[in-house]
């Protein structure tokens, strides 16, 4: 059974995701965009072993501490290596990580199993990962919106496909966006004017 923590990290107070089997020691953390001593304390605090740090994407608010989180644990960094595109002012210097993943990827962490869709628009390596009844959607789909496209490496028409595969996702997930509060994928069917 899925366990979560939520953390908003970083100057832009980014969602980030601790994520565990309820009865595993060791966890993986969703996009930690900053405080890595925060999320340290954390883990030590509830004796977690940090497995693996996902990322939904590479802008810099979303990877704020994930070299002083590897640095400091040995854990591994996924991410979708079409990021690298992207200018390092979007990405605050090059991107980091140690594990590359992608469409139809299947992940083993921490007691979970963890899917990888590749929804790019907002960048070009934007995934979304789907684990148990969650989808943590990062900066593609946020309640009644989705990510911004008029940056580097985004881009409208892969946006607007991302977001028609979401919705036809067949079940009811839980939405946890990378931003703002958490929704369900019945009600941004419904009503999210960008999944129409």
């Amino acid at each position: 059974m899925l366990k979560m923590e939520l953390m908003n990290l970083g100057v832009y107070w980014v969602n980030a995701y601790i994520i565990r089997e309820e009865n595993s020691t060791s966890c993986c953390i969703l996009d930690p965009g900053g405080h890595p001593k925060k999320v340290l304390d954390y883990l030590a605090k509830n004796n977690l072993t940090l497995e693996a740090i996902l990322l939904t994407h590479g802008h810099f608010d979303h990877v704020g501490a994930v070299k002083e989180l590897h640095a400091a644990t040995g854990c591994k960094v996924y991410m979708n290596p079409d990021d690298l595109v992207m200018p390092e002012k979007l990405t605050a210097g090059p991107l980091f990580y140690t594990h590359a993943y992608g469409e139809g990827d299947t992940l083993q962490l921490a007691g979970l199993t963890i899917d990888v869709i590749h929804t790019p628009g907002h960048t070009p390596g934007s995934v979304c990962l789907i684990c148990e009844d969650a989808l943590f959607s990062g900066d593609t789909l946020f309640a009644r919106s989705c990510g911004r496209t008029d940056l580097a490496g985004g881009d409208p028409e892969a946006m607007t496909a991302s977001l028609k595969r979401l919705a036809a996702l067949d079940k009811d997930y839980r939405v946890f966006p990378g931003h703002n509060s958490a929704t369900t994928l019945a009600l941004e069917k419904e009503y999210n004017p960008y999944m129409r």
